[in-house]
């Protein structure tokens, strides 16, 4: 009797396939998990499975507000993305985003709390200003560490997540409003705000603005109130909150796959993402682009955090970035470093996390169903990946094995 079995079968590389096989297998891992959650929620629930994935879109698209929200946290886990791609790109594994998003959130609150007396052509400019800053530093740390000690890159920035955490976590006790809440609060509030309609129709705004540091009363936003627009919905999403936040991600996005494509640098973090020994051997000075490149990362993240405080949450807690920085890597992953095909992967991820959430408030279950089904969905992606990647082989039978 051989003891030596070989295995059932065999996991293999695959070699370069056509394009629309690997979308093709992504698509049919999406329809999957839809199917296997739409069967699931049918079970738990006892409703019609068209009224489940009915409920699913309406998580994002049931109104103008449910999908400015959409775009929103398309904007914040793209940006988070796009800051964490040159140095995966790099082949630096940097899991450091959700703690670079945060201190750039901290710099943030802290210009908007200690600057609250100053006008906002002041305060914004502090804003960007510190939080880019705030990302780059936590972002260099980990860098300065790699280039100089060959630390391990992955262990150290995800170390560096939890002390920002506990930073943020200290200074909301701080900066605590009231005195003994545990919580900021929000931040220097809008007061005495309201809206009239003019004889034209147009909507128009009354009242005094105490909003300092809320970006999203920057100037040009405050000039869309007064165009002409007819169109109700038009006018919600032109004058959302979250429209700044989102035209700001879509040209960081542009600026990414330019930086990436067209630019030295590039260039430059593509060869050591391939060999940092024939990086060396062209004259490429490796240490510097682990740096540099780590800075733009930390840099881009911050910025996210600047626009979660200043944009729309108004408030700092050790929450606020809300597991972005760990999501990010997936969705840099998944459209394997192309920052325009992330455009795509981090609307599939959250579209379908707001339709899992969308199920549980709907039908009344606990809130962490939404978790189990959006858990679910994730496995069928990764799983979809793994077949793109990688072939199983049976194993040959006995008898043609003796022909």
């Amino acid at each position: 009797m051989n003891k030596n079995r070989e295995p059932l079968f065999h996991i293999s590389k695959r070699g370069d396939m056509p394009w629309y096989f690997g979308w093709g297998v992504r698509a049919a891992s999406i329809l999957l998990a839809l199917l296997v959650c739409g069967i699931i929620s049918s079970l738990v629930t006892s409703e019609n499975p068209i009224q489940i994935y009915g409920t699913i879109f309406d998580g994002s698209f049931g109104s103008v507000r449910k999908f400015m929200v959409l775009l929103q946290n398309i904007a914040m886990l793209l940006c988070i993305a796009l800051a964490l791609t040159p140095a995966f790109k790099m082949r630096f594994w940097n899991i450091g985003g959700e703690g670079q998003a945060l201190a750039g959130a901290l710099a943030a609150a802290a210009c908007m709390i200690l600057m609250k007396d100053l006008p906002n052509i002041v305060v914004i400019p502090c804003m960007f200003i510190t939080s880019i800053l705030a990302g780059a530093l936590w972002g260099a740390i980990p860098a300065v560490f790699k280039a100089k000690f060959g630390t391990n890159e992955t262990l150290f920035t995800l170390m560096m997540n939890y002390v920002a955490i506990q930073l943020v976590a200290y200074f909301s006790v701080v900066w605590e409003n009231p005195k003994g809440s545990g919580s900021i609060g929000v931040i220097n509030p809008l007061t005495k705000i309201g809206w009239f309609p003019d004889p034209s129709g147009i909507k128009t705004a009354i009242g005094d603005f105490l909003a300092n540091g809320w970006i999203a009363d920057l100037p040009f936003s405050q000039a869309l109130e007064n165009l002409f627009i007819k169109s109700e919905w038009l006018f919600d999403i032109l004058c959302s909150k979250y429209t700044v936040n989102i035209v700001i991600v879509a040209l960081v996005t542009v600026g990414m796959y330019i930086y990436l494509n067209y630019t030295k640098h590039g260039y430059e973090i593509s060869v050591v993402g391939e060999s940092e020994r024939t990086a060396r051997y062209i004259g490429i000075k490796v240490d510097r682009v682990i740096l540099r490149t780590m800075l733009i990362s930390g840099a881009i993240c911050g910025l996210a955090g600047l626009l979660l405080v200043g944009g729309t949450n108004h408030t700092l807690n050790a929450d606020i970035v809300a597991g972005r920085g760990f999501t990010a890597v997936m969705v840099s992953w998944l459209a394997k470093f192309n920052p325009i095909w992330m455009v795509l992967t981090s609307f599939l991820l959250v579209f379908l996390e707001r339709g899992a959430g969308e199920i549980a408030t709907d039908f009344s279950l606990n809130a962490s169903y939404g978790d189990i089904l959006t858990g679910i969905i994730l496995f069928f992606i990764i799983g979809g990946e793994f077949f793109i990647n990688y072939k199983l082989s049976l194993k040959k039978s006995s008898k043609k094995e003796e022909k």
